[in-house]
């Protein structure tokens, strides 16, 4: 499970995840989250990308590293 917080991308950038939710269609798990920086744009992406490694110039990362909870002030689109 993907819980809710702030997350590095492995090239740096971070993101805030609100939560989780299922495809109409085909009900894989995806995860909602806003960029923090540019536009701060709100996406989602399937659980199973969040949660995978990548490979880049021989190395392995995890694609995002939990790295604490939500800012309290942070808007959180899915309780509107």
């Amino acid at each position: 499970m993907i819980k809710p917080g702030r997350y590095r991308h492995f090239k740096g950038k971070e993101y805030e995840v609100y939560g989780t939710a299922k495809h109409s269609e085909t009900e894989e798990e995806m995860v909602i989250y806003r960029q923090l920086y540019g536009e701060h744009a709100l996406w989602v992406r399937p659980a199973s990308m969040w949660d995978e490694t990548v490979e880049r110039d021989g190395v392995t990362y995890k694609r995002f590293t939990y790295i604490g909870e939500l800012d309290e002030n942070s808007e959180d689109p899915t309780k509107q």
